[in-house]
């Protein structure tokens, strides 16, 4: 038996005890009564233990006993029942507690009234049985403690909630971290060691064990850290959407006046999840940009399944020219980091014949 139910046992039997003394020391006239005033004493008092599981019950329970030992002739106060008015505002019922007391106290004076044949007489037996002072003590008590146990769980759940955002905040700036101070370097290795591999084959050159243990753990340090990127900046909570939504937004391009088309070649294939979402983004940011900055009246969107990689391209006539190339912004700076994340590479320049043009190539298959 846990310690909550020990103590709500305690409770009960001391209660029980209490009604039980009082009942014994008041002095009245025996009756053939007395054996039920005093079960009714005792089941009042015992009832209580069952005041948090059931607390409705229990306050019918010790309000049917209180009228049931007044009936007989027991000058007691209705203790039980405070105490299960103080239990079931705690949980929540107060409406229910109100009725049920109303009714109490106005019963109680008819309940007196069967033992003293008195009207004055039962209704001030009813007064010192159960206070109306007494009841609203109880019932305060009680929804000040449901009060203050809302405040701590929602406080509780404040600080998870807190210490979720700032969790997801410190994994960001890592994943920021990690990308900015080692992917560079790393795609350095890799290209300029799997460049020497190729050249020295190209001239019929025996290739160094040492070169291939660089261009060997570049290609592994890569996978590794595009791995970590991918866990640290899940965005698995988002939208997902992916190749399927880019006809509505080349669609939704449209609404604003820009004459847009989405042409697809090459035969579909299943890519992996955060392949799938960064073209949705790609397409999103660049006719974002278009609509926004470029003062386009044409946008193309191209995408070419190939068979160890996906390549999208987004082009527009607008006002971009190779001597006026715009400055990088946000947008742009998030898909090459996107990009560069999954092993891909991005360029995003302005074309020779005017306008502007976002290519970016991303792998399917990762390099065994």
């Amino acid at each position: 038996m846990s310690s909550r139910r020990i103590g709500d046992w305690a409770i009960a039997v001391g209660v029980a005890a209490i009604l039980l003394i009082t009942g014994l020391s008041k002095q009245h006239s025996p009756t053939s009564l007395d054996p039920l005033g005093y079960t009714l004493l005792t089941i009042g008092g015992l009832a209580l233990a069952a005041r948090r599981r059931a607390p409705i019950a229990v306050l019918v329970a010790t309000g049917v006993c209180a009228l049931g030992y007044q009936a007989a002739g027991f000058d007691v106060p209705a203790v039980a029942f405070l105490f299960a008015v103080y239990a079931a505002v705690r949980a929540g019922h107060r409406t229910i507690t109100v009725a049920a007391s109303v009714t109490l106290l106005a019963a109680l004076p008819l309940a007196a009234l069967a033992s003293l044949h008195d009207m004055g007489a039962a209704f001030a037996r009813a007064r010192d049985a159960l206070e109306i002072a007494w009841l609203i003590a109880a019932g305060a008590a009680g929804e000040a403690l449901r009060q203050a146990e809302r405040r701590a769980d929602e406080a509780e759940r404040t600080r998870e909630e807190t210490a979720r955002r700032r969790a997801d905040e410190e994994r960001l700036h890592i994943a920021r971290e990690l990308h900015d101070s080692l992917t560079h370097q790393i795609s350095v290795i890799k290209v300029q060691s799997e460049a020497a591999v190729h050249v020295a084959r190209k001239r019929g050159e025996e290739v160094p064990e040492a070169l291939l243990a660089i261009r060997d753990a570049g290609r592994e340090a890569a996978r590794e850290l595009r791995a970590t990127l991918e866990a640290l900046r899940d965005d698995s909570k988002s939208p997902p959407h992916g190749l399927d939504h880019v006809p509505a937004l080349v669609e939704r391009a449209r609404t604003t006046g820009l004459d847009a088309t989405l042409t697809i070649e090459g035969q579909r294939q299943h890519l992996p999840a955060a392949v799938d979402r960064t073209v949705y983004r790609i397409v999103q940011e660049s006719l974002t940009n278009i609509s926004r900055h470029a003062a386009a009246s044409n946008a193309s969107v191209r995408i070419d399944y190939r068979p160890d990689a996906l390549v999208v391209r987004v082009d527009d006539d607008g006002k971009a020219t190779s001597t006026m190339a715009p400055p990088p912004g946000v947008g742009l700076l998030g898909m090459h980091e996107r990009v560069t994340a999954l092993g891909g590479c991005l360029r995003a320049a302005p074309r020779d014949e005017g306008g502007f043009s976002v290519r970016a190539e991303l792998p399917v298959q990762r390099t065994p």
